[in-house]
């Protein structure tokens, strides 16, 4: 592998937001709620769990999509966010470094995979198990095939040239031997970093906006976490990259 610092280096992250139970047909609530039916003991539990249930749906590109795909390139230290806003026109905004695009959510998949085309070094945070294997399926299931195999080779020796992933959570946590992984907002804490947390807003709060209709607010959340995760890493790049 050729060194690190002359890769092009892109840091990725991406929004979610889950479907509506209530909307769902009846085979797919059925399935989504079999095992919550057989493990709970009363109709307490059972409402807990569902209560639950209905706010992870956002993590499972089955039932959720994509509302914002935020990229920086680290060379140029710019970046753009595309992110849906269903019903609004809205002008594309600029603010420091960042753009900031309205698109469908099958717009910023191709946008996003033309554009990895440029790059062969990707940084996300705990994008391993989740940013791309969400982007990956959420893309088929448009019909836009991936340009980049992101989830080639967990271990940095297994992964070739064209498209090295590192995963933060990954090589801080050195592949989970750590106890406890800690999220972004802890990681950056303990390193002196602007949480994008900071501003009051957490990724709890994403399906809110998005209901709310802060489509911007919530793309500037996305820019936020794009900050955190380049400043990351060239902490552990410079300490921690052997």
């Amino acid at each position: 592998m050729a060194p690190m610092s002359n890769l092009n280096k892109l840091v990725l992250d991406i929004e979610t937001v889950g479907e509506d139970f209530d909307s769902l047909d009846n085979a797919t609530q059925e399935n989504l709620t079999r095992w919550i039916k057989k493990d709970s003991e009363n109709s307490a539990e059972y409402g807990q769990e569902l209560d639950e249930l209905k706010n992870r749906l956002g993590f499972s590109p089955l039932t959720a999509e994509i509302v914002a795909i935020g990229v920086l390139d680290c060379g140029k230290d710019e970046g753009v966010v595309y992110y849906q806003a269903p019903g609004e026109k809205i002008k594309d905004a600029k603010e420091n470094n960042m753009t900031f695009k309205q698109c469908s959510e099958k717009e910023m998949l191709e946008k996003f995979w033309e554009g990895a085309k440029n790059y062969n070094y990707f940084i996300t945070f705990n994008g391993r198990t989740f940013d791309i294997p969400f982007l990956m399926v959420r893309s088929a299931i448009h019909g836009v095939r991936p340009t980049k195999d992101l989830m080639r080779g967990r271990y940095l020796s297994q992964q070739s040239f064209e498209a090295v992933h590192i995963d933060l959570l990954d090589q801080l946590s050195f592949y989970g031997a750590m106890r406890r992984k800690g999220s972004l907002h802890l990681w950056s804490r303990a390193f002196g970093i602007t949480s994008p947390k900071a501003s009051g807003v957490t990724g709890d709060d994403v399906g809110r906006l998005f209901a709310e209709k802060k489509f911007l607010e919530l793309a500037k959340y996305n820019a936020g976490d794009l900050r955190a995760t380049k400043e990351l890493h060239e902490k552990w790049e410079k300490y921690l990259n052997f």
